[in-house]
């Protein structure tokens, strides 16, 4: 039997022609296996029959964060050398938080020019400092927010396993899920990206509620754990809210018998972290839960969810939720049938009893 605190427990052959580098030609045709956590039975469907999946009653809780087109490209004013940074944040003063990589030394003062389609003039950052840890803290030169700004310079920061080269016109709808409205993650809570209206419609007419909480989904999510023994990991901090009409949903859907389903990882982790030692409540605040096996659910009852990274901590999240072996084995299955892997790729049901 693996030791289960061992990142070695959570690893698997994948494919790499499974790895999905475009999305599907409709956010709803997705495939959808369905797992059973009570009796370990897969099956194979489509996303758009998720509504007659569930049962009347049931909530869905999904994650409203808004993708920011957060990934900017420029030279450096200086040399004429080519730069990319990722925007993370925001400090004290206003300057700006970012993970960048340019080739050569580069001092504080100088500066990068972020030219765009349909500017007339670039959007040029200053370096004020370099971080503690590596980062680098800018100043820019120009009026606007940082959300205007990102809106017109930025593209969207698609994950290190999507192979192209540049983010497409297409990605700034696709790489977005049809509900976001919080601004702030700089990467998709991916298991949304398969809802269209229609789904929602039909949803409704089956009796099967849905509500929303916040996590700005961030770079950490895409950091490999280094350590073997997962007591060491430090998971990533990221910020998310549970507004009270949430509580309130999830209060009387459990009260009614009804089953809450969490869309992705990070509406799991929300939860959970809102519910602390105890009952659930309103919340927010930074969040750095690392939810794997063993662990006491005390919120959700189901989850729709994306096919995750080998040694992954998403796929340790889903792990405490279904069992790791049975987790594995479908899986397995998924690379027999060929279905797409990672943020563009197909999705998975893990249902069982309230």
């Amino acid at each position: 039997m693996p030791d289960l605190d061992r990142l070695s427990a959570y690893d698997y052959p994948l494919p790499e022609d499974l790895i999905a580098h475009l999305p599907a030609d409709r956010r709803d045709a997705s495939r959808l296996m369905t797992l059973d956590r009570d009796s370990g039975a897969i099956g194979h469907r489509r996303f758009t029959e998720l509504p007659d999946l569930l049962q009347p009653g049931d909530l869905l809780v999904l994650n409203d964060t808004r993708v920011l087109p957060a990934k900017l490209v420029g030279v450096r004013e200086s040399t004429g050398g080519r730069w990319e940074g990722l925007f993370l944040g925001l400090d004290a003063e206003g300057r700006w938080d970012l993970i960048a990589k340019t080739r050569g030394s580069i001092q504080p003062g100088e500066t990068i020019a972020i030219a765009a389609a349909g500017e007339p003039a670039p959007l040029r950052l200053e370096l004020a400092a370099r971080t503690q840890t590596g980062g680098w803290r800018m100043k820019p030169l120009a009026p606007g927010t940082h959300l205007e700004l990102l809106a017109r310079f930025g593209q969207m920061p698609l994950p290190p396993y999507i192979e192209r080269a540049d983010p497409s016109e297409l990605d700034r709808e696709r790489y977005q899920t049809t509900y976001s409205r919080v601004p702030g993650a700089v990467a998709a809570p991916t298991a949304g990206l398969h809802f269209t209206p229609e789904v929602f419609d039909r949803c409704d007419a089956r009796g099967i509620g849905h509500t929303f909480v916040t996590l700005h989904v961030g770079i950490g999510t895409f950091r490999p754990v280094s350590v073997e023994n997962l007591a060491d990991h430090q998971m990533h901090s990221e910020w998310g809210a549970v507004p009270q009409d949430t509580v309130d949903a999830i209060r009387d859907t459990k009260e009614r018998g009804g089953r809450v389903i969490a869309v992705g990882t990070t509406s799991v982790r929300t939860l959970e972290s809102a519910a602390g030692e105890g009952e659930l409540q309103a919340w927010s605040g930074e969040t750095s839960i690392f939810i794997r096996p063993p662990y006491a659910f005390r919120v959700i009852d189901g989850l729709v969810t994306n096919f995750h990274l080998p040694k992954s901590t998403l796929l340790m999240l889903v792990s405490a939720l279904a069992g790791r072996e049975a987790m594995l084995r479908a899986y397995q299955v998924a690379i027999e049938e060929r279905y797409r892997f990672f943020s563009y790729g197909d999705a998975m049901l893990i249902t069982g009893a309230p």
